[in-house]
């Protein structure tokens, strides 16, 4: 019998947003965000780090997927989408499959 487990696909973006201004600016375009990842693509998604720092934005996005080329061809989909819909510099994206 062929058993194949599940994946976890695991994303972190760093990203720059230098016209933000206040701690409060910054929760609106993260909430956009991940409210927008979550509705597109059935994700979990946070702001994972750097909470206390204005203008920079970390957010970690989770899915489960069956195989390998799922998880490559979704984050391939979620990374377009984060440069799509944010006017952030992306400094960093992290990938991972567990």
């Amino acid at each position: 019998m062929h058993c194949e487990f599940m994946k976890i696909l695991v994303m972190t973006f760093r990203l720059h947003a230098p016209w933000v201004c206040s701690l409060k600016e910054k929760r609106m375009v993260v909430k956009s965000l991940v409210a927008k990842l979550q509705n597109r693509f059935h994700v979990s998604a946070a702001e994972t780090d750097e909470q206390d720092i204005h203008r920079i934005i970390v957010i970690g996005v989770a899915a489960i997927v069956p195989h390998n080329a799922m998880a490559d061809s979704m984050m391939d989909e979620i990374s377009r989408f984060v440069e799509d819909n944010t006017e952030a510099e992306i400094l960093d994206e992290q990938r991972d499959i567990r």
